[in-house]
């Protein structure tokens, strides 16, 4: 299957650190916003445990307080958790297991915006939460 997921996943990028100069995205002007990278926001998928979930506004602040930052930037931060679960799904596409990917079901709403542009769909996160106990 092709890789194109994994292979932005992989790209190598520093997270940062900016002050924002004018409001953006809800979050006041001399914020300092922390700006993950794939990488970093699939690590912390991968470490929400089986039969629990997280949301996206959680994983954000937890970011953010870890960088010492005022919030992590919602933008970014919803392209990387796309990029984390698409190449998730190429994984399993090429015949790895569900304990062997990073499991974004945990921290993708099945409800939301995100959820419906996955190539799987709201159905199949809601499907994975339930097999989990996560319902």
């Amino acid at each position: 299957m092709e890789n194109k997921w994994r292979t932005m996943l992989a790209k190598k990028k520093q997270a940062k650190v900016v002050v924002l100069d004018k409001d953006f995205a809800g979050i006041k002007a001399g914020s300092k916003l922390y700006v993950a990278t794939p990488k970093v926001i699939d690590e912390y998928i991968r470490g929400v445990p089986s039969g629990q979930v997280r949301t996206i506004e959680r994983l954000r602040n937890e970011l953010a307080r870890k960088n010492r930052c005022t919030a992590t930037c919602p933008v970014s931060t919803a392209i990387f958790m796309r990029i984390s679960a698409e190449a998730a799904l190429e994984e399993l596409a090429d015949g790895k297991s569900l304990n062997e990917v990073a499991p974004f079901w945990r921290v993708i709403d099945p409800d939301s915006k995100l959820a419906t542009r996955l190539t799987v769909g709201p159905e199949w996160i809601a499907a994975q939460r339930a097999a989990e106990g996560d319902d």
